[in-house]
Protein backbone atom coordinates (compact mmCIF):
# COMPACT_ATOMS: atom_id res chain seq x y z
CA UNK A 1 0.00 0.00 0.00
CA UNK A 2 2.67 2.02 -0.74
CA UNK A 3 1.33 3.63 -3.74
CA UNK A 4 -1.59 5.46 -1.57
CA UNK A 5 -1.95 7.16 1.82
CA UNK A 6 -4.92 8.57 4.17
CA UNK A 7 -5.87 11.70 3.68
CA UNK A 8 -9.46 14.17 4.37
CA UNK A 9 -10.80 14.67 1.11
CA UNK A 10 -12.68 18.39 1.07
CA UNK A 11 -16.16 17.71 1.76
CA UNK A 12 -15.92 13.84 1.27
CA UNK A 13 -14.06 12.86 4.62
CA UNK A 14 -11.36 10.49 4.44
CA UNK A 15 -10.00 9.20 1.01
CA UNK A 16 -6.87 7.64 -0.61
CA UNK A 17 -4.36 9.96 -2.83
CA UNK A 18 -1.71 8.49 -4.88
CA UNK A 19 1.59 9.21 -3.24
CA UNK A 20 3.34 8.98 -7.06
CA UNK A 21 2.20 9.04 -10.99
CA UNK A 22 0.38 6.63 -12.56
CA UNK A 23 -0.66 5.84 -16.01
CA UNK A 24 -3.33 3.78 -17.69
CA UNK A 25 -3.56 0.20 -16.60
CA UNK A 26 -0.94 0.65 -13.94
CA UNK A 27 -2.44 -1.52 -10.43
CA UNK A 28 -2.37 1.20 -7.78
CA UNK A 29 -3.02 -1.70 -5.41
CA UNK A 30 -4.27 -5.23 -4.63
CA UNK A 31 -6.48 -6.43 -2.07
CA UNK A 32 -7.52 -9.62 -0.55
CA UNK A 33 -10.88 -9.37 0.85
CA UNK A 34 -11.43 -8.91 4.42
CA UNK A 35 -13.90 -11.31 4.77
CA UNK A 36 -16.34 -12.55 1.75
CA UNK A 37 -19.05 -15.10 0.91
CA UNK A 38 -21.44 -16.70 -1.77
CA UNK A 39 -24.60 -15.27 -2.66
CA UNK A 40 -27.34 -17.70 -1.35
CA UNK A 41 -28.29 -18.61 -4.75
CA UNK A 42 -25.24 -19.40 -6.15
CA UNK A 43 -23.25 -21.67 -3.12
CA UNK A 44 -23.59 -25.02 -5.09
CA UNK A 45 -22.44 -23.44 -8.44
CA UNK A 46 -19.22 -21.45 -7.19
CA UNK A 47 -16.13 -22.17 -4.88
CA UNK A 48 -16.59 -20.45 -1.04
CA UNK A 49 -12.83 -19.66 -1.45
CA UNK A 50 -11.99 -18.83 -4.76
CA UNK A 51 -15.16 -17.51 -6.24
CA UNK A 52 -14.80 -19.18 -9.26
CA UNK A 53 -18.07 -21.00 -11.03
CA UNK A 54 -17.70 -24.80 -11.95
CA UNK A 55 -19.25 -27.46 -13.01
CA UNK A 56 -18.35 -29.91 -10.24
CA UNK A 57 -17.38 -28.83 -6.88
CA UNK A 58 -16.36 -30.57 -3.65
CA UNK A 59 -18.54 -30.31 -0.63
CA UNK A 60 -17.58 -29.88 2.82
CA UNK A 61 -18.00 -33.67 4.59
CA UNK A 62 -19.20 -31.94 7.67
CA UNK A 63 -21.73 -29.09 6.90
CA UNK A 64 -22.66 -30.32 3.93
CA UNK A 65 -23.05 -26.31 3.28
CA UNK A 66 -19.49 -24.88 1.80
CA UNK A 67 -18.16 -25.92 -1.97
CA UNK A 68 -14.89 -25.82 -3.06
CA UNK A 69 -13.04 -26.50 -6.91
CA UNK A 70 -10.38 -28.91 -5.14
CA UNK A 71 -8.40 -29.96 -2.38
CA UNK A 72 -6.32 -27.01 -2.46
CA UNK A 73 -9.37 -24.65 -1.88
CA UNK A 74 -11.10 -26.40 0.62
CA UNK A 75 -7.82 -26.51 2.50
CA UNK A 76 -7.15 -22.78 2.21
CA UNK A 77 -10.55 -21.89 3.15
CA UNK A 78 -10.17 -24.02 6.96
CA UNK A 79 -9.15 -20.94 9.01
CA UNK A 80 -12.26 -19.31 8.05
CA UNK A 81 -14.77 -22.26 7.80
CA UNK A 82 -13.54 -23.95 10.59
CA UNK A 83 -15.86 -21.96 13.01
CA UNK A 84 -18.67 -21.26 10.46
CA UNK A 85 -18.30 -25.07 9.79
CA UNK A 86 -19.79 -25.91 13.46
CA UNK A 87 -22.49 -22.69 13.12
CA UNK A 88 -23.86 -24.31 10.47
CA UNK A 89 -24.38 -28.17 11.93
CA UNK A 90 -25.37 -26.39 15.44
CA UNK A 91 -27.95 -23.61 13.65
CA UNK A 92 -28.90 -26.66 11.26
CA UNK A 93 -29.34 -24.80 8.21
CA UNK A 94 -27.70 -21.55 6.20
CA UNK A 95 -28.52 -18.53 6.94
CA UNK A 96 -28.64 -15.32 4.53
CA UNK A 97 -25.55 -14.04 2.99
CA UNK A 98 -25.09 -10.80 4.83
CA UNK A 99 -24.90 -12.49 8.29
CA UNK A 100 -22.84 -15.33 7.13
CA UNK A 101 -20.73 -12.57 6.24
CA UNK A 102 -21.21 -10.75 9.21
CA UNK A 103 -20.26 -13.78 11.49
CA UNK A 104 -17.06 -14.26 9.27
CA UNK A 105 -15.80 -10.96 9.75
CA UNK A 106 -17.05 -11.10 13.90
CA UNK A 107 -14.87 -14.50 13.81
CA UNK A 108 -11.52 -12.93 12.47
CA UNK A 109 -11.67 -9.59 14.68
CA UNK A 110 -12.27 -12.52 17.87
CA UNK A 111 -8.76 -14.02 16.28
CA UNK A 112 -7.14 -11.36 15.46
CA UNK A 113 -8.51 -8.04 17.15
CA UNK A 114 -10.03 -4.83 16.13
CA UNK A 115 -6.81 -3.37 15.03
CA UNK A 116 -4.96 -2.57 12.02
CA UNK A 117 -4.57 -5.72 9.96
CA UNK A 118 -1.25 -6.58 8.06
CA UNK A 119 -1.81 -4.29 4.33
CA UNK A 120 -5.17 -2.62 5.67
CA UNK A 121 -4.85 1.29 6.39
CA UNK A 122 -7.87 1.45 7.98
CA UNK A 123 -10.04 -1.05 10.62
CA UNK A 124 -13.60 -2.74 10.01
CA UNK A 125 -13.97 -1.01 13.50
CA UNK A 126 -13.35 2.63 11.56
CA UNK A 127 -15.19 1.48 8.76
CA UNK A 128 -18.62 3.80 7.88
CA UNK A 129 -21.66 2.09 8.83
CA UNK A 130 -23.95 5.23 8.35
CA UNK A 131 -26.65 3.32 11.01
CA UNK A 132 -27.85 6.74 12.01
CA UNK A 133 -28.76 7.34 8.15
CA UNK A 134 -31.43 4.10 8.17
CA UNK A 135 -34.72 4.44 6.82
CA UNK A 136 -37.50 2.72 8.89
CA UNK A 137 -37.42 -0.07 6.25
CA UNK A 138 -33.62 -0.34 6.49
CA UNK A 139 -33.45 -0.11 10.05
CA UNK A 140 -36.45 -3.35 10.39
CA UNK A 141 -34.01 -5.11 8.02
CA UNK A 142 -31.35 -4.28 10.50
CA UNK A 143 -33.10 -6.09 13.58
CA UNK A 144 -34.09 -9.27 11.60
CA UNK A 145 -30.33 -9.81 10.38
CA UNK A 146 -29.14 -8.92 14.07
CA UNK A 147 -31.71 -11.24 15.39
CA UNK A 148 -30.90 -14.41 12.99
CA UNK A 149 -27.00 -13.66 13.66
CA UNK A 150 -27.52 -13.96 17.59
CA UNK A 151 -29.36 -17.46 17.52
CA UNK A 152 -26.49 -18.30 14.62
CA UNK A 153 -23.59 -16.86 16.89
CA UNK A 154 -22.20 -19.82 18.42
CA UNK A 155 -21.95 -19.53 22.31
CA UNK A 156 -18.50 -20.62 23.16
CA UNK A 157 -17.42 -17.79 20.68
CA UNK A 158 -16.52 -14.22 21.30
CA UNK A 159 -19.75 -12.81 22.39
CA UNK A 160 -20.04 -8.74 21.03
CA UNK A 161 -22.57 -6.43 21.87
CA UNK A 162 -25.70 -4.85 19.66
CA UNK A 163 -23.77 -1.31 19.11
CA UNK A 164 -21.10 -3.91 17.77
CA UNK A 165 -22.88 -5.75 15.47
CA UNK A 166 -24.95 -3.41 13.96
CA UNK A 167 -21.77 -1.34 13.11
CA UNK A 168 -20.75 -4.61 11.33
CA UNK A 169 -23.86 -4.97 9.60
CA UNK A 170 -23.92 -1.25 8.71
CA UNK A 171 -20.68 -1.78 7.40
CA UNK A 172 -21.64 -4.76 5.28
CA UNK A 173 -24.64 -2.63 3.65
CA UNK A 174 -22.09 0.55 2.42
CA UNK A 175 -19.04 -1.23 1.87
CA UNK A 176 -19.72 -4.67 0.66
CA UNK A 177 -18.15 -4.88 -2.55
CA UNK A 178 -19.45 -7.37 -4.94
CA UNK A 179 -17.25 -10.70 -6.09
CA UNK A 180 -17.95 -11.50 -9.65
CA UNK A 181 -16.73 -14.83 -11.51
CA UNK A 182 -13.43 -15.61 -13.28
CA UNK A 183 -15.03 -14.14 -16.36
CA UNK A 184 -16.01 -10.87 -14.47
CA UNK A 185 -19.87 -11.55 -16.33
CA UNK A 186 -21.87 -12.77 -13.09
CA UNK A 187 -22.25 -11.58 -10.07
CA UNK A 188 -21.70 -14.36 -7.69
CA UNK A 189 -20.69 -12.79 -3.88
CA UNK A 190 -19.95 -9.93 -1.67
CA UNK A 191 -16.70 -9.38 0.17
CA UNK A 192 -15.38 -6.41 2.73
CA UNK A 193 -12.45 -4.88 1.25
CA UNK A 194 -11.25 -2.02 3.99
CA UNK A 195 -8.74 0.06 1.62
CA UNK A 196 -11.43 0.05 -1.02
CA UNK A 197 -13.86 1.38 1.18
CA UNK A 198 -11.11 4.34 1.62
CA UNK A 199 -11.84 5.40 -2.18
CA UNK A 200 -14.68 7.89 -2.38
CA UNK A 201 -16.96 8.47 -5.55
CA UNK A 202 -16.44 10.36 -8.51
CA UNK A 203 -19.18 9.48 -11.51
CA UNK A 204 -16.24 10.28 -14.14
CA UNK A 205 -13.41 8.42 -11.88
CA UNK A 206 -9.66 7.94 -12.89
CA UNK A 207 -9.60 4.58 -11.20
CA UNK A 208 -12.16 1.28 -11.52
CA UNK A 209 -12.04 -1.99 -9.86
CA UNK A 210 -11.76 -5.16 -11.16
CA UNK A 211 -12.12 -8.93 -9.36
CA UNK A 212 -9.31 -10.89 -10.45
CA UNK A 213 -7.94 -14.17 -9.04
CA UNK A 214 -9.02 -13.74 -6.31
CA UNK A 215 -8.31 -10.03 -5.62
CA UNK A 216 -9.06 -6.87 -6.17
CA UNK A 217 -7.22 -4.45 -8.47
CA UNK A 218 -7.72 -0.99 -8.17
CA UNK A 219 -6.36 0.10 -11.81
CA UNK A 220 -5.65 3.79 -13.09
CA UNK A 221 -8.20 4.67 -16.19
CA UNK A 222 -5.59 7.36 -17.21
CA UNK A 223 -2.51 9.62 -15.96
CA UNK A 224 -2.76 10.21 -12.25
CA UNK A 225 -0.22 12.64 -10.47
CA UNK A 226 1.28 12.58 -7.09
CA UNK A 227 -1.34 13.40 -4.42
CA UNK A 228 -4.50 13.57 -6.68
CA UNK A 229 -7.47 11.80 -4.91
CA UNK A 230 -8.26 8.53 -6.45
CA UNK A 231 -11.82 8.04 -6.96
CA UNK A 232 -14.50 5.05 -8.80
CA UNK A 233 -17.84 5.40 -9.64
CA UNK A 234 -20.28 3.73 -7.35
CA UNK A 235 -23.24 3.33 -9.87
CA UNK A 236 -23.85 3.18 -13.54
CA UNK A 237 -22.82 6.62 -15.39
CA UNK A 238 -26.06 6.01 -18.09
CA UNK A 239 -27.92 7.97 -16.04
CA UNK A 240 -29.11 12.03 -16.01
CA UNK A 241 -26.94 13.98 -13.09
CA UNK A 242 -29.88 13.51 -10.84
CA UNK A 243 -31.32 10.70 -11.32
CA UNK A 244 -27.85 9.89 -10.31
CA UNK A 245 -27.38 11.84 -7.44
CA UNK A 246 -30.87 10.54 -5.82
CA UNK A 247 -29.68 6.74 -6.46
CA UNK A 248 -26.13 7.94 -4.77
CA UNK A 249 -27.97 9.35 -1.47
CA UNK A 250 -30.54 6.26 -1.22
CA UNK A 251 -27.89 4.03 -1.45
CA UNK A 252 -24.87 5.78 0.14
CA UNK A 253 -26.04 8.52 2.12
CA UNK A 254 -24.11 11.42 0.36
CA UNK A 255 -24.81 14.38 -2.30
CA UNK A 256 -22.92 13.92 -5.26
CA UNK A 257 -20.83 17.31 -5.62
CA UNK A 258 -18.93 15.74 -8.87
CA UNK A 259 -18.49 18.10 -11.95
CA UNK A 260 -20.24 16.41 -13.92
CA UNK A 261 -23.16 16.00 -11.64
CA UNK A 262 -22.66 19.80 -10.95
CA UNK A 263 -23.13 21.02 -14.31
CA UNK A 264 -24.77 18.39 -15.44
CA UNK A 265 -22.37 17.38 -17.79
CA UNK A 266 -23.68 14.97 -20.82
CA UNK A 267 -27.19 15.50 -19.24
CA UNK A 268 -28.05 17.11 -23.38
CA UNK A 269 -26.90 13.52 -24.75
CA UNK A 270 -28.60 11.24 -22.17
CA UNK A 271 -31.93 13.60 -23.49
CA UNK A 272 -31.33 14.63 -27.06
CA UNK A 273 -33.87 14.31 -29.65
CA UNK A 274 -33.20 14.50 -33.68
CA UNK A 275 -32.35 18.69 -34.89
CA UNK A 276 -33.34 17.86 -38.44
CA UNK A 277 -36.98 18.09 -37.83
CA UNK A 278 -36.65 18.90 -34.28
CA UNK A 279 -39.80 16.94 -33.07
CA UNK A 280 -41.89 19.12 -30.56
CA UNK A 281 -42.17 19.04 -26.44
CA UNK A 282 -45.42 17.25 -26.59
CA UNK A 283 -44.11 14.79 -29.02
CA UNK A 284 -41.02 14.12 -27.08
CA UNK A 285 -43.14 13.59 -23.97
CA UNK A 286 -45.27 10.97 -25.29
CA UNK A 287 -42.63 9.18 -26.76
CA UNK A 288 -40.91 9.44 -23.19
CA UNK A 289 -43.53 8.03 -21.43
CA UNK A 290 -44.09 5.34 -24.20
CA UNK A 291 -40.78 3.87 -23.62
CA UNK A 292 -41.11 3.32 -20.03
CA UNK A 293 -44.03 2.23 -20.43
CA UNK A 294 -42.67 0.17 -22.83
CA UNK A 295 -39.52 -0.73 -21.02
CA UNK A 296 -42.33 -2.11 -17.95
CA UNK A 297 -43.75 -4.44 -20.69
CA UNK A 298 -40.23 -5.78 -21.96
CA UNK A 299 -39.16 -6.57 -18.45
CA UNK A 300 -42.31 -8.56 -17.58
CA UNK A 301 -41.80 -10.39 -21.02
CA UNK A 302 -37.87 -11.75 -19.72
CA UNK A 303 -38.63 -12.29 -17.17
CA UNK A 304 -41.25 -15.22 -18.15
CA UNK A 305 -39.10 -15.79 -20.48
CA UNK A 306 -41.28 -14.86 -23.71
CA UNK A 307 -37.61 -13.91 -26.00
CA UNK A 308 -39.72 -13.43 -29.16
CA UNK A 309 -42.29 -11.07 -27.53
CA UNK A 310 -39.55 -8.88 -26.45
CA UNK A 311 -38.23 -8.96 -29.53
CA UNK A 312 -41.75 -7.28 -30.97
CA UNK A 313 -41.83 -5.03 -28.42
CA UNK A 314 -38.40 -3.71 -28.83
CA UNK A 315 -38.89 -3.01 -32.46
CA UNK A 316 -41.99 -1.29 -31.70
CA UNK A 317 -40.67 0.67 -29.37
CA UNK A 318 -37.43 1.19 -31.60
CA UNK A 319 -39.96 2.62 -34.34
CA UNK A 320 -41.42 4.96 -32.24
CA UNK A 321 -38.52 6.50 -31.16
CA UNK A 322 -36.25 6.69 -34.73
CA UNK A 323 -37.73 9.92 -35.42
CA UNK A 324 -37.57 11.61 -32.28
CA UNK A 325 -34.70 10.51 -30.04
CA UNK A 326 -31.16 11.25 -31.08
CA UNK A 327 -28.33 8.27 -30.83
CA UNK A 328 -27.31 9.15 -27.46
CA UNK A 329 -31.02 9.20 -26.04
CA UNK A 330 -30.85 6.47 -23.07
CA UNK A 331 -34.56 5.45 -23.40
CA UNK A 332 -33.31 4.29 -27.17
CA UNK A 333 -29.81 2.39 -25.95
CA UNK A 334 -31.50 0.88 -22.97
CA UNK A 335 -33.79 -0.53 -25.51
CA UNK A 336 -31.35 -1.60 -28.33
CA UNK A 337 -29.06 -2.77 -25.79
CA UNK A 338 -32.13 -5.55 -24.92
CA UNK A 339 -33.20 -6.28 -28.56
CA UNK A 340 -29.16 -7.42 -28.98
CA UNK A 341 -28.87 -9.45 -26.02
CA UNK A 342 -31.81 -10.75 -26.97
CA UNK A 343 -31.63 -11.62 -30.75
CA UNK A 344 -28.03 -12.70 -29.97
CA UNK A 345 -29.42 -15.47 -27.80
CA UNK A 346 -31.82 -16.35 -30.22
CA UNK A 347 -29.17 -16.40 -32.68
CA UNK A 348 -30.35 -13.86 -34.98
CA UNK A 349 -27.02 -12.13 -35.31
CA UNK A 350 -27.65 -10.46 -38.90
CA UNK A 351 -30.43 -8.30 -37.11
CA UNK A 352 -28.88 -8.00 -34.23
CA UNK A 353 -25.62 -7.02 -35.40
CA UNK A 354 -27.42 -3.76 -36.86
CA UNK A 355 -28.86 -2.63 -33.25
CA UNK A 356 -25.20 -3.46 -31.77
CA UNK A 357 -23.36 -0.89 -34.59
CA UNK A 358 -26.02 1.70 -33.24
CA UNK A 359 -25.65 1.05 -29.51
CA UNK A 360 -21.66 1.42 -29.42
CA UNK A 361 -21.96 4.70 -31.29
CA UNK A 362 -24.23 5.87 -28.70
CA UNK A 363 -21.92 4.68 -26.13
CA UNK A 364 -18.65 5.68 -27.43
CA UNK A 365 -19.94 9.39 -27.01
CA UNK A 366 -21.32 9.28 -23.15
CA UNK A 367 -18.80 6.35 -21.54
CA UNK A 368 -15.01 7.52 -20.43
CA UNK A 369 -12.97 6.09 -23.05
CA UNK A 370 -11.46 3.40 -21.04
CA UNK A 371 -15.08 2.37 -19.23
CA UNK A 372 -15.31 -1.25 -18.29
CA UNK A 373 -18.38 -1.58 -19.50
CA UNK A 374 -17.83 0.57 -22.77
CA UNK A 375 -15.30 -2.51 -23.20
CA UNK A 376 -17.73 -5.07 -22.71
CA UNK A 377 -20.51 -3.48 -24.62
CA UNK A 378 -17.98 -3.29 -27.48
CA UNK A 379 -16.76 -6.59 -26.88
CA UNK A 380 -20.26 -7.59 -27.28
CA UNK A 381 -21.19 -5.88 -30.57
CA UNK A 382 -17.66 -7.06 -32.15
CA UNK A 383 -18.90 -10.92 -31.31
CA UNK A 384 -22.30 -10.58 -32.73
CA UNK A 385 -20.81 -8.84 -35.75
CA UNK A 386 -18.22 -12.05 -35.93
CA UNK A 387 -21.22 -14.26 -35.66
CA UNK A 388 -23.10 -11.95 -38.56
CA UNK A 389 -20.20 -12.76 -41.02
CA UNK A 390 -19.38 -8.84 -40.34
CA UNK A 391 -15.67 -10.04 -40.34
CA UNK A 392 -14.14 -6.34 -40.86
CA UNK A 393 -16.50 -4.39 -38.55
CA UNK A 394 -16.24 -7.53 -35.91
CA UNK A 395 -12.59 -7.42 -35.68
CA UNK A 396 -12.20 -3.47 -35.57
CA UNK A 397 -14.33 -3.79 -32.37
CA UNK A 398 -12.89 -6.73 -30.86
CA UNK A 399 -9.54 -5.22 -31.28
CA UNK A 400 -11.23 -1.50 -29.75
CA UNK A 401 -12.96 -3.79 -26.86
CA UNK A 402 -9.67 -5.77 -26.15
CA UNK A 403 -7.84 -2.32 -26.28
CA UNK A 404 -10.03 -0.68 -23.21
CA UNK A 405 -10.40 -4.06 -21.14
CA UNK A 406 -6.02 -3.81 -21.39
CA UNK A 407 -6.81 -0.98 -19.11
CA UNK A 408 -9.87 -2.05 -17.22
CA UNK A 409 -8.94 -5.57 -16.88
CA UNK A 410 -5.55 -6.39 -17.04
CA UNK A 411 -3.59 -8.70 -19.86
CA UNK A 412 -3.97 -11.90 -17.06
CA UNK A 413 -7.85 -11.53 -16.00
CA UNK A 414 -10.11 -14.51 -17.71
CA UNK A 415 -11.93 -12.60 -20.23
CA UNK A 416 -8.79 -10.69 -21.67
CA UNK A 417 -6.96 -14.13 -22.70
CA UNK A 418 -10.37 -14.58 -24.22
CA UNK A 419 -10.87 -11.83 -26.48
CA UNK A 420 -7.02 -11.53 -27.00
CA UNK A 421 -7.26 -15.10 -28.68
CA UNK A 422 -10.66 -13.70 -30.78
CA UNK A 423 -8.58 -11.28 -31.84
CA UNK A 424 -6.08 -13.70 -33.09
CA UNK A 425 -8.65 -15.43 -34.94
CA UNK A 426 -10.45 -12.78 -36.22
CA UNK A 427 -7.36 -10.74 -37.80
CA UNK A 428 -6.27 -14.41 -39.53
CA UNK A 429 -9.65 -14.51 -40.92
CA UNK A 430 -9.85 -11.04 -42.51
CA UNK A 431 -6.82 -11.74 -43.66
CA UNK A 432 -8.55 -14.69 -45.80
CA UNK A 433 -11.19 -12.48 -46.88
CA UNK A 434 -9.28 -10.21 -48.11
CA UNK A 435 -7.35 -12.25 -50.05
CA UNK A 436 -10.42 -14.02 -51.46
CA UNK A 437 -13.95 -13.12 -50.06
CA UNK A 438 -15.67 -15.77 -52.08
CA UNK A 439 -13.53 -18.44 -50.49
CA UNK A 440 -13.25 -17.03 -46.89
CA UNK A 441 -17.33 -17.49 -46.87
CA UNK A 442 -17.38 -20.92 -48.57
CA UNK A 443 -15.19 -21.85 -45.55
CA UNK A 444 -16.68 -19.93 -42.83
CA UNK A 445 -20.21 -21.55 -44.14
CA UNK A 446 -18.51 -25.04 -43.96
CA UNK A 447 -17.21 -24.67 -40.38
CA UNK A 448 -20.37 -23.25 -39.28
CA UNK A 449 -22.16 -26.20 -40.61
CA UNK A 450 -19.83 -28.86 -39.22
CA UNK A 451 -19.77 -27.48 -35.60
CA UNK A 452 -22.66 -25.48 -33.74
CA UNK A 453 -22.65 -22.16 -33.05
CA UNK A 454 -21.82 -20.78 -29.75
CA UNK A 455 -25.23 -20.50 -27.80
CA UNK A 456 -24.85 -17.22 -26.06
CA UNK A 457 -25.99 -17.17 -22.84
CA UNK A 458 -30.01 -16.71 -21.71
CA UNK A 459 -30.81 -13.19 -21.30
CA UNK A 460 -31.03 -11.66 -17.37
CA UNK A 461 -33.31 -9.34 -16.10
CA UNK A 462 -30.34 -8.93 -13.45
CA UNK A 463 -28.48 -5.96 -14.26
CA UNK A 464 -24.39 -5.65 -14.90
CA UNK A 465 -22.54 -6.30 -11.71
CA UNK A 466 -22.20 -3.11 -9.18
CA UNK A 467 -19.41 -1.84 -7.76
CA UNK A 468 -20.74 -2.63 -4.55
CA UNK A 469 -23.75 -4.75 -3.48
CA UNK A 470 -26.63 -3.19 -2.20
CA UNK A 471 -29.03 -5.82 -0.17
CA UNK A 472 -32.61 -6.04 -2.02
Amino acid sequence: MENVEVFISEGKGRGLKATKEFWAADVIFAERAYSAVVFDSLVNFVCHTCFKRQEKLLRCGQCKFAHYCDRTCQKDAWLDHKPECSALKRYGKAPSENVRLAARILWRVAREGTGLTEGCLVAVDDLQNHVEHFGEEERKELRADVDTFLQFWPPQSQQFGMQYISHVFGVINCNGFTLSDQRGLQAVGVGIFPNLGLVNHDCWPNCTVIFNNGKIELRALGKISAGEELTVSYVDFLSVSQERRQQLKKQYYFDCTCEHCQKGLKDDLFLAVKDNPKPSQEVVKETIQFSKDTLEKIDKARSEGLYHEVVKLCRECLQKQEPVFADTNLYKLRVLSIVLEVLSYLQAFEEASDYASRMVDGYMKLYHSNNAQLGMAVMRAGLTNWHAGNIEVGHGMICKAYAILLVTHGPSHPITKDLEAMRVQTEMELRMFRQNEFMYHKMREAALNNQPIQVMAEPSSEPAPALFHKKQ
